[in-house]
């Protein structure tokens, strides 16, 4: 029997028992109405509907009329068929971002769940943990940015890594790409798309890899008196820099690499997508602004903390810079490189002089004199025609 069934059957007795007492004169019409939890007025329409029709007459008639507004059974039945054929493994959210995005569908989260767990197609979710406190979010979008990656089988028989930079605020993705290895230069892709879309940030929480933070000891604090490329950078920008020390710390991460990991995966297999190249085209044109859609928050400011970018040439940055000293024979010396400095008008020659070489991520390279480029190189170590440029 429904609660709702069994309810109703309480009441009836309760009202017998209560009309009882009444009629034998134990209780008036007040106290038998207040034992009720009616009024007045509402237990005597009850005792003329009992005396006429009896105990049919008392009951509810909305539990055995259809609701107007009740999906007709063709509509539920070809929700289940759509899941089934196209969607079969999404979870019910996923399902229904789709349902509503690509055909148009009118129904409620809740109708849509009920739908497919009553068809045996989606099983419950099970019963949640012990309730924990979550960190309270930034208040000011821009005031710190979340940094992480996530290596897994995106596509079938591949591994690659997902690059996510997303704001603390809001959620949002600001930054979203596929690269074969977590490293220096995909951390500063990342940077360099926010910087380019939304301007420079405050802080930046990252775990602790080696690309971001030198660690001593396994496990133990950092070392901020020991900058990586990454912290130089970062340091340059005016970017505060905050490290995790433990996975709970980057909640928000893992959180939304557990989505992506259930939803991207079988939407690039929907679309037949095994090429990285068109995976991030899919990422940058479809799967990320849809995902920020749905998924981001309001931010307890409407102000943010963005600044716009109005430095010197960001890409010489976000690169690796080197200090070395020029031989005697106007070279510098760079791993396997030898790299010629040619004549300027400004110094007669640079023998001696310290001079910072930056490596960019194509693989070129440049020696900078100060602020001055002295010289541009391709990724062979042969000299590029010279450009002006400016590096803070």
């Amino acid at each position: 029997m429904k609660r709702t069934q069994l309810l109703q059957e309480i009441r009836m007795m309760r009202f017998e028992e209560a009309y009882s007492s009444w009629q034998e004169r134990s209780l008036t019409q007040e106290e038998a109405a207040r034992l009720l939890g009616v009024s007045d007025r509402t237990f005597r329409r009850h005792i003329c509907r009992y005396e006429d029709q009896g105990l049919e007459g008392l009951f509810d008639k909305r539990l055995s009329q259809e609701s107007v507004r009740k999906a007709p059974l063709d509509e539920a039945l070809k929700l289940v068929e759509l899941y089934r054929k196209r969607y079969f493994g999404f979870t019910v959210k996923h399902f229904y971002s789709w349902y509503q995005r690509a055909h148009g569908g009118g129904r409620s989260y809740t109708w849509v769940k009920n739908t497919l767990q009553a068809r045996g197609v989606v099983k419950k979710a099970p019963k949640r943990g012990a309730h924990r406190k979550k960190r309270v979010r930034s208040p000011y979008p821009g005031m710190m940015l979340h940094q992480d990656g996530s290596k897994h089988q995106w596509v079938k028989d591949q591994m690659w890594t997902l690059i996510i930079t997303m704001d603390d605020a809001t959620g949002e993705h600001y930054s979203m790409f596929f690269v074969p290895e977590e490293g220096l230069w995909s951390s500063f892709r990342g940077i360099r798309d926010v910087i380019e879309r939304k301007g420079l940030f405050a802080s930046l929480y990252t775990d602790r890899a080696g690309h971001y933070w030198y660690t001593p000891k396994e496990g133990g604090k950092v070392d901020k008196g020991r900058p990586t490329q990454f912290a130089r950078a970062m340091k340059q920008l005016g970017i505060e820099m905050i490290p995790a020390y433990s996975p709970q710390a980057r909640g928000r991460c893992e959180r939304a690499f557990k989505t992506h990991q259930d939803r991207l995966t079988k939407e690039l297999a929907m679309e037949g997508i095994t090429d990285m190249e068109e995976a991030n085209q899919y990422l940058d044109k479809i799967y990320r602004p849809a995902f920020n859609e749905e998924f981001c928050v309001k931010p307890a400011e409407e102000e943010d903390l963005f600044v716009d970018w109005v430095g010197a040439n960001l890409e010489d940055i976000l690169c690796e810079q080197f200090s070395r000293t020029v031989r005697n024979d106007n070279c510098v010396v760079f791993k396997k490189f030898t790299l010629q400095i040619p004549k300027d008008k400004y110094r007669c020659h640079y023998v001696k002089v310290k001079v910072r070489l930056h490596r960019y991520p194509n693989g070129t390279f440049a020696i900078f004199h100060g602020h001055r480029q002295l010289a541009r190189y391709d990724a062979k170590g042969e000299l590029l025609k010279k450009k002006k440029s400016t590096a803070a």
